[in-house]
């Protein structure tokens, strides 16, 4: 199993990394059509869902390795590893509510914006754009659900390291 949930990390961070280089490249563009007057206003748009779509995956990518934004005081308070693994599981069950949650209403957005259309791609749908949300979701129960078996194997095991 972990080398299934690697290849997906890896794989949604080169998802994240294609975006933002998109958002780059873009925003690049759209400072250099300034200074010789070519007008491009399409680059709004693929500036802004290239981000969005760069951050999901990002986030996504970062629970599986437990670099997501988190307050640490407690964790470092305590000493004893068994008790720092029960605190571990507790924090992803809370976190994989709310992942599941991001698959859930992630998924009613995307289905009630896909009728919209993007104002300079009129052929594409707003629905393509809010998709980062169930993925990212989605990704992040796979990888809480992982942290979680993991955690209890250490545990049972008595490998607290």
């Amino acid at each position: 199993m972990k080398k299934a949930v690697d290849f997906l990390q890896k794989l949604q961070i080169a998802a994240g990394t294609v975006f933002l280089t998109i958002f780059l490249v873009t925003v690049v563009f759209q400072v250099s059509s300034r200074y010789v007057g070519v007008t491009a206003p399409w680059t709004e748009e693929v500036e802004m869902y290239s981000f969005i779509w760069a951050v999901f995956m990002g986030a996504g990518a970062m629970v599986y390795e437990k670099r997501h934004f988190a307050f640490t005081s407690l964790n470092d308070l305590i000493k004893n590893e068994k008790i720092k693994r029960v605190l571990s599981i507790v924090i992803s069950v809370i976190m994989l509510f709310f992942a599941v949650l991001m698959v859930v209403y992630g998924y009613q957005v995307t289905k009630q914006f896909w009728g919209y259309k993007w104002i300079v791609f009129p052929t594409l749908t707003r629905g393509i754009t809010w998709m980062c949300l169930p993925i990212s979701g989605a990704t992040s129960v796979i990888y809480l659900i992982y942290l979680i078996k993991d955690d209890i194997e250490h545990i049972v095991k008595g490998d607290l390291k």
